[in-house]
């Protein structure tokens, strides 16, 4: 698939989508995506800078959300202009799709909204490219009638599909790598979460808590099977992070983490193997 003037699929290098998981502030959200550009340059990897206006799914009600639609994109138009990367955000409500689709080069379907099927058609329909995450309560065969879902609203929109783990049992999340294979038959580039993969949701009280030391472990797992891209929210000060800093990777261990995943990938890619041959 043609994203983005980027040719990206399971025989193409994996390409990158980081950032903090929300906007904290205009500066801190224009440090973090210059050193992910620079990162970026210096690895000569395709990358998407990711970060949220607002994060709607909190698991308290007085946690941060972000600073809305209207700042949040401002914020996310400067960064596009003084990095040059492509961003990403999530949309929560149709009646933001058209709004973040006017700065926004990819939109996020989060994943507790899936299912909705008309938030999936709203953001199929707005002419940018559309990311959808796979539910925590999502089989990977379920992705399949979402994909439909966006074609029937939208045939020509290109459309990625992210797994982020399952929920097992309370405040666990665990990852079938089977599930990246069974992903693929959609024809849609599958990308792998890492780092919410490592959450525990609601699993210290009134957040969420996550475990980023198996942040390496479940990317390399996801690499070796043969993904399309990689998705990484990342920090400069994850334990001072406003969301998701239990499993948001260090800024400053990125770059040599991305080094050791592209090995491993040009390796795995190197001898393509086709599942649906058996």
């Amino acid at each position: 698939m043609r994203l983005l003037g980027q040719e990206v699929g399971p025989d193409r290098p994996f390409f990158l989508i980081a950032g903090t998981c929300v906007i904290e502030s205009e500066d801190s959200a224009l440090e973090t995506a210059q050193a992910i550009a620079e990162i970026a340059r210096r690895l000569g990897i395709f990358t998407v800078y990711k970060s949220s206006f607002d994060k709607a799914n909190r698991t308290a009600h007085d946690s941060f959300r972000g600073p809305g639609l209207q700042e949040g994109l401002r914020i996310l138009q400067r960064v596009r202009e003084a990095t040059g990367l492509p961003v990403l955000t999530d949309v929560h409500e149709t009646a933001q799709v058209q709004p973040a689709a006017e700065v926004a080069d990819i939109l996020q379907v989060p994943a507790f909204l899936a299912r909705q099927t008309d938030l999936v058609a709203a953001a199929a329909r707005s002419g940018r490219a559309v990311n959808v995450k796979k539910a925590q309560f999502m089989a990977p065969e379920d992705t399949l009638p979402l994909v439909a879902k966006a074609r029937a609203a939208n045939p020509a929109v290109p459309l990625m599909l992210t797994e982020r783990g399952a929920a097992f049992g309370y405040n666990t999340l665990v990852v079938d790598m089977r599930g990246l294979a069974v992903m693929r038959a959609s024809g849609c580039p599958v990308i792998f979460d890492a780092t919410h993969s490592a959450q525990r949701p609601g699993g210290e009280g009134t957040r969420s808590g996550g475990d980023r030391r198996s942040v390496p472990v479940l990317a390399r797992a996801a690499v070796a099977a043969g993904i399309s891209g990689l998705f990484m929210e990342v920090h400069p000060d994850p334990d001072r992070a406003l969301s998701d800093g239990p499993n948001s990777w260090p800024l400053s261990r990125l770059e040599p983490l991305l080094r050791s995943l592209m090995a491993l990938d040009a390796a795995a890619k190197a001898q393509p193997y086709a599942e649906d041959t058996l």
